[in-house]
């Protein structure tokens, strides 16, 4: 029986593609069919699929690198989350349900599983978001965010003070949008000047 030598292959917490598996089996579609009715996967997106992890506490939902990653097919994306802007201490301080990927493939908004990613497709972005591309990535979405924009703007320009001048500036050139540049122009040449005064 062919099902069982592409139930063999299955790795527990793993996501798959229906290329992937396409491989193990002449009549996949058919046994995708049966392998998500008896539960052996779960059906994330069209044409993906995940293996459920058992935990005492039920099944576990994937982890969400591998399933960017299997979506994208792709390892270069930087996965965050408005949230991520509460560890900068500038008083954002509501909470998203939302995912932010940034991509060299994908744009647009998808539901992977019963989670919902936003993809932009970015020609930079860092492996990991550093304190500099958390507050210049924050300045470059604070229309988009549920904030006191007056209020957050004022502890970034504070906050900017405080950061390595030559990442931020990096950061900024990198990352920024036109408007963050000019927002944050000044506070880098104050940095620059006050550190060439010492």
């Amino acid at each position: 029986m062919k099902i069982d030598e592409l139930k063999s292959h299955l790795k527990k917490g793993e996501v798959y593609r229906r290329v992937d598996l396409a491989k193990w089996s002449k009549s996949i579609d058919r046994h995708l069919d049966q392998l998500v009715a008896d539960g052996t996967l779960q059906k994330l997106a069209p044409g993906m699929y995940y293996v459920p992890k058992e935990t005492v506490f039920g099944q576990t939902p994937p982890n969400e690198e591998i399933l960017v990653r299997r979506f994208l097919n792709d390892d270069r994306f930087l996965l965050t989350s408005p949230n991520s802007y509460n560890s900068l201490g500038v008083g954002t301080t509501q909470l998203y349900n939302q995912r932010i990927v940034y991509n060299h493939k994908r744009h647009g908004e998808f539901k992977l599983g019963n989670r919902n990613f936003s993809f932009r497709k970015k020609p930079h972005f860092p492996k990991k978001a550093t304190q500099e591309f958390l507050l210049v990535d924050l300045l470059n979405n604070l229309d988009t965010l549920a904030e006191d924009q007056n209020h957050v703007l004022k502890n970034v320009f504070t906050k900017a003070l405080t950061m390595d001048t030559n990442k931020l500036k990096q950061a900024v050139s990198e990352y920024g949008h036109v408007k963050t540049k000019k927002l944050l122009e000044p506070f880098i040449q104050t940095s620059e000047q006050s550190h060439y005064a010492h």
